[in-house]
């Protein structure tokens, strides 16, 4: 690994940033040094009944965030792993999925035998399992990728297998007290799979024998009841899910594994299975859930939450990164319309970085998400102007907002600024189908008008080139003395008259940035609308 310098890696100690007080967790998990392994574990976990979502991508995010966090503390080695359920049986159609009819003839099998309704990869899992590497893959993630399916057909969970089978009374006496008494009557941790119709059977056992995974049950699943001995061993059988949590745990040694709130129950339940099986739970901690637009929890099978690829038509990587590095514990909505915010916030915080001390940058989101210093561009004008300004272009191309910008950003060229030039692709999308559909013009009223028309008198009086500075003192000086009962009603008459929004950027940037002549045009064509 990179050489960590003494300085940050003393000031990480005491760092109050989320990362570094998860990582000190993993310092003192291994306070003598690195484990018999050779290497702290992370793993994130990821469930492929339905379509991978942003709350998906999050957890990896997260959790790297932790991990590059730790090895600015210590020197032991690191692996990370996303695991995929995909052994888990089918329980219900996802909502926005193609060919829901022939899902449901497969209901109850393990989504590694399922036909993909996509049509393009040989099963349902390797369909989602593919669309969740892409999502890591588009970051640049380090990470290995794990099946289920494959850890139990290929024996590597055999040995924790029979651990689960000599353990089974123990296991049955946690799990036990936290079910509904008709729930008891049937449960098992270790679910066979049907020799004749190849669903996840729910259904009770009988240990015959740990050392060969003998297990003893009740196959009725084609109709027909009869008592089945199989082996759990090479994919026949899984576990019920805490229980599976708590073995993966155990068989990997999973140092640190984070989760969302809503399974915070599991995590202690599967703590509890952990020591019966002779481990030691995972560090790790609960995050609060993303909520959709109605302040409802995103479902990967309602569908209600936002792709990854949807963000990124409309924002760049890093806002996507910083919306999620903040308040990990705290409930957030998750749409559309906050794309425009995190963009700007990140480049604020990306351009207080350079001159911020030591432990300020450690706290700065973007340290977290670029692993260290930030790339020493500027971005000469926000995203939010930008959106101003191709809303009031309309349709616009690149080229055509680049020669905007050259009245306002000296030497402005995509080679000098290429994440400007991003940007303006982001914009011209964003505002396209989420900003130029909403703007409406109004007409301008009472003192409005007047002050208008001050406006269009002092701009033709100023040269092409007048700072921005220059034209918002006007701005501010015209708010002062014409008749408004303040200034909030002047910029909001601006904005509702010029730009056809309620809200809108610091007048003298947006003037500077459109053009005296072209804001002027804007004046004249609201006052005839009086």
């Amino acid at each position: 690994m990179t050489d960590i310098a003494p300085e940050l890696r003393a000031a990480a100690l005491d760092s109050k940033a989320w990362p570094y007080e998860e990582a000190r967790k993993l310092l003192k998990r291994y306070p003598d040094g690195a484990p018999a392994k050779g290497h702290v574990l992370f793993e994130t976990g990821y469930g492929p009944s339905g379509l991978p979502h942003i709350g998906t991508f999050n957890e990896v995010l997260r959790t790297t965030m932790v991990r590059r966090a730790f090895e600015t503390l210590s020197d032991i080695p690191t692996r990370l792993i996303a695991f995929s359920d995909d052994m888990d049986g089918l329980r219900k159609v996802p909502d926005n999925v193609p060919n829901k009819e022939m899902l449901a003839e497969h209901l109850g099998k393990p989504l590694t035998r399922i036909p993909d309704p996509f049509g393009t990869h040989e099963s349902f899992a390797a369909h989602n399992n593919a669309l969740l590497r892409e999502f890591l893959d588009r970051f640049g993630f380090d990470y290995e990728f794990v099946s289920s399916t494959d850890y139990y057909a290929d024996g590597i969970f055999d040995d924790a297998l029979k651990n689960v089978l000599r353990h089974y009374q123990g296991i049955m006496d946690v799990m036990l007290p936290t079910l509904r008494k008709e729930r008891q009557a049937t449960y098992s941790p270790v679910l066979p799979v049907s020799p004749k119709s190849g669903i996840v059977l729910q259904v009770p056992i009988e240990v015959l024998d740990p050392e060969t995974g003998m297990i003893a049950f009740e196959d009725a699943s084609d109709g027909r009841g009869e008592r089945i001995e199989q082996s759990i061993l090479g994919g026949q059988a899984k576990l019920q899910w805490k229980v599976d949590w708590a073995m993966r745990w155990v068989a990997l040694g999973v140092d640190y594994e984070m989760s969302g709130k809503d399974l915070i129950d599991s995590v202690i339940q599967s703590s509890k299975i952990t020591r019966v099986l002779g481990g030691r739970p995972p560090e790790g901690f609960n995050y609060e859930m993303f909520l959709d637009e109605k302040g409802e929890k995103i479902s990967k099978s309602k569908g209600n939450g936002l792709s990854l690829e949807q963000w990124l038509t409309y924002g760049p990587d890093e806002s996507l990164a910083f919306y999620i590095y903040r308040e990990p514990k705290k409930a957030k909505a998750l749409h559309l319309g906050l794309i425009p915010r995190a963009v700007d916030d990140y480049w604020q915080f990306r351009g207080n970085y350079a001159a911020q001390p030591i432990e300020q940058k450690l706290g700065n989101p973007v340290h977290h998400i670029h692993n260290g210093p930030p790339p020493a561009e500027t971005l000469p004008v926000t995203f939010g102007l930008l959106l101003n300004l191709v809303g009031v272009m309309g349709e616009a191309s690149k080229e055509q907002v680049w020669a905007y910008l050259a009245n306002y950003v000296p030497d402005a060229t995509p080679e000098s600024y290429p994440a400007l030039d991003g940007l303006i692709g982001y914009a011209l999308a964003y505002a396209r189908d989420f900003v130029t559909p909403t703007l409406k013009k109004r007409a301008p009223e009472g003192v409005e008008v007047e002050a208008l028309r001050r406006l269009d008198t002092e701009l033709a009086a100023l040269p092409a080139d007048a700072s921005a500075e220059d034209i918002q003192n006007i701005v501010y000086e015209i708010g002062k003395t014409g008749g408004f009962e303040s200034l909030r009603d002047w910029f909001k008459a601006l904005y509702e008259t010029l730009l056809g929004s309620e809200q809108g950027p610091r007048m003298g940037s947006f003037i500077a940035l459109y053009g005296i002549e072209n804001s002027r045009k804007l004046i004249t064509e609201a006052l005839t609308r009086a």
